[in-house]
């Protein structure tokens, strides 16, 4: 990847202002900018005080032995007391919390912050007579229902290093977690509601005990919630009914405070090459990163917004975004069990009309995913409550900006478009929606306090107009510590390819448009080299959901004999375009030259029914390259639907995809 990588391609000339009513009332302001770079720590120590400390920090930042930050040092605090506790002491007690919607239609529950305050406590209190204490790790392997944030505040409450595992995944994937970390006690259920079926959870952790028994790894206890009501089979001396430990424990307990470099959690994220990488978050500096992006991307205004983040709490989105920022902000939202279209695809917008939601936080394949439908589903809704509406997990096609933008939003509500990673822990790149104009499809700017820019091979920063690398030039609270039980691993994979600099990188591409904004053009992995030109998936995917007839597009770099490597695409149309005829093809290849260049003409384009996804969103382009190369597909296992994987191979078996 050269200096001279993805300056070449598309244009986006379309802008868009803050409201001047949020602008005039916005939570930060253009001036806090130049008072962050003036004085970053004294810019952090600010927002620290936005937390309940026990014990003040003697030192903000100690930097002496990079990249092994330790932020607030000193400083004591207790992450769960400051979610939930102090906001009851502050007289908000009454204050919702939680309204959380099942995926059955019947099932509802409002979780008050005293309410929440007890339930935390009786969940420490069960947590603690199961031999947890500060230290222990616990893993928690369950669906979107209240017990799964309670469970990740008791353990905060306890000291106890918590590690979430995504209800979906493999038994064999939630056994090399509970191995790698050392899990004392699983906290499960017996199951979740999936597009309207009860879907197990519990057999999974039975067969990842045995697993990692066959590792010489015993788990103590499974605490299991009942959920669905499916038969479970049952180990007395290991497993326990959470209505049994928890409903009857006290609703009183004093919290220990901890010093801010204490762990908080430990989110596993998927390696290249190996085992998971087990990124390790503290306490201080993550709840201070928090709860200051939270209350400053999303404008919070605590007595008065309805906030909800459709993401699922295996995922860092719903650590940083459902629970510790906004419960330390006191924030009142919708968290919800199920997926978009169940029980019906108009779902989403009957919760958002309901609940009055005023702040929406999803990612760009969902809305994608609307686009496809049409707006005549959420045309029949009531969405006028939203004022603010945010995207996250991967870049967002201007197109895909620019439909959220009118039919969900109305045209009145800004977008923040976030780029961050599991390992920044909150958000670094956004538009601040009172002060800065969004462009469809740009994450925009770093946020005051984070030193992020697009650099070449040298590390040196490329002008406007050019590619490059993303990096962060500085810590900030929210980073990741290290992996767990693996320094070198941590130095090698982040530090390592800018060490001269000590710069953070982790594998993004990025470019600076003419204005010095900042464009995320995917994993550098994921960059091809076509006839010597390096070009972005990114942004020929965008130019193909520009299209009317396209709803959705992964595109790949394939070997050819000719060019190195070809553009390949895969496409799935929009429901209005039925098959898009023949011609369908040509199209849209002349399409992409039209919008980006010849050079970025794919050579070959498939219409497909679906495109293979992980449960969080993100599109698998390497077994996309994999059937572009007429190789045998790659492992499925983290799919969210591996049948999707068969219906492509064949496709382009019976010829469907054409030249």
């Amino acid at each position: 990847m050269s200096e001279e990588t993805l300056s070449n391609l598309s244009r986006e000339d379309r802008s868009f202002e803050p409201p001047a009513e949020l602008a005039a009332a916005a939570n930060v302001t253009a001036e806090a900018y130049e008072r962050a770079a003036a004085d970053p720590e004294a810019f952090w120590a600010e927002q620290a005080g936005r937390l309940s400390w026990e014990r003040e920090w003697d030192q903000v930042l100690d930097w002496s032995n990079p990249p092994f930050a330790k932020w607030f040092v000193g400083g004591r605090l207790n992450a769960a007391y400051n979610c939930v506790d102090r906001h009851v002491e502050a007289g908000r007690g009454d204050t919702v919390a939680l309204h959380w919607v099942g995926e059955p239609e019947a099932d509802t529950r409002d979780l008050t912050y005293a309410q929440l305050q007890d339930e935390v406590n009786r969940a420490a209190n069960a947590l603690t007579a199961l031999g947890v204490g500060s230290g222990d790790r616990v893993a928690i392997y369950m669906p979107m229902i209240p017990e799964a944030v309670v469970a990740m505040l008791a353990c905060a409450r306890l000291g106890a290093p918590h590690t979430v595992v995504f209800g979906g995944f493999s038994s064999d994937a939630l056994a090399s977690r509970l191995v790698d970390c050392g899990a004392k006690v699983v906290v499960t259920s017996d199951g979740g509601y999936r597009r309207g079926a009860p879907s197990a959870l519990k057999p999974a952790v039975d067969e990842a005990r045995a697993k990692a028994a066959a590792q010489d790894f015993e788990v103590e206890h499974v605490l299991v919630v009942r959920r669905t009501g499916q038969d479970v089979a049952w180990d007395d001396a290991v497993d326990v009914w959470w209505h049994d430990a928890v409903a009857g424990a006290s609703t009183e307990h004093t919290c220990e405070f901890f010093d801010a470099e204490h762990p908080l959690y430990v989110m596993y994220t998927s390696g290249t090459t190996g085992k998971p990488k087990g990124i390790l978050h503290t306490t201080g500096g993550y709840l201070v990163g928090t709860s200051f992006t939270h209350d400053a991307v999303f404008d919070l205004k605590r007595d008065t917004d309805v906030y909800w983040c459709t993401a699922d709490i295996g995922w860092v989105t719903g650590h940083s975004y459902i629970v510790y920022g906004p419960l330390a902000n006191g924030a009142t939202q919708v968290m919800y069990e199920g997926t978009p279209d169940a029980p019906f695809k108009g779902r989403w917008w009957q919760i958002v009309q309901d609940y009055k939601v005023t702040i929406f936080y999803t990612a760009p394949t969902a809305i994608r995913t609307f686009m496809k439908q049409g707006r005549e589903i959420p045309d029949g809704f009531d969405l006028s409550s939203l004022r603010l509406l945010g995207s996250v997990g991967e870049s967002i096609n201007p197109e895909a900006y620019m439909w959220y933008r009118e039919v969900i939003g109305g045209e009145r509500c800004p977008i923040v478009d976030t780029w961050w990673q599991t390992e920044t822990g909150a958000i670094m790149i956004s538009p601040l929606p009172g002060v800065t104009a969004g462009k469809p499809g740009s994450a925009m700017t770093p946020l005051p306090g984070i030193e992020a820019d697009v650099v070449d091979e040298a590390g040196e920063s490329v002008p406007n107009g050019s590619g490059g690398y993303l990096v962060v030039k500085g810590p900030w609270p929210s980073m990741l510590r290290t992996l767990w039980g693996d320094d070198d691993r941590y130095v090698e994979t982040y530090w390592s390819r800018f060490r001269k600099q000590g710069y953070y990188f982790a594998g993004d591409g990025a470019k600076k448009d003419e204005d010095g904004a900042i464009w995320l053009l995917g994993r550098v992995d994921d960059v091809m080299n076509v006839s010597g030109h390096r070009l972005s998936t990114t942004e020929i995917e965008s130019a193909l959901v520009s299209h009317p007839k396209v709803a959705e597009a992964a595109v790949v770099g394939a070997a050819d004999e000719t060019t190195g490597q070809a553009v390949c695409a895969f496409v799935i149309l929009r429901d209005s375009a039925g098959d898009g005829g023949e011609d369908i093809v040509e199209e849209l290849r002349k399409h992409v030259a039209k919008e980006i260049g010849a050079i970025a003409k794919p050579r070959q384009i498939m219409v497909v029914p679906e495109l293979p996804k992980t449960r969080s969103g993100k599109i698998m382009r390497r077994l996309l390259k994999d059937v572009a190369e007429n190789r045998q597909v790659g492992d499925v296992t983290t799919l969210a639907d591996s049948s999707v994987m068969d219906l492509i191979s064949s496709g382009l078996q019976s010829g469907k995809a054409d030249d």
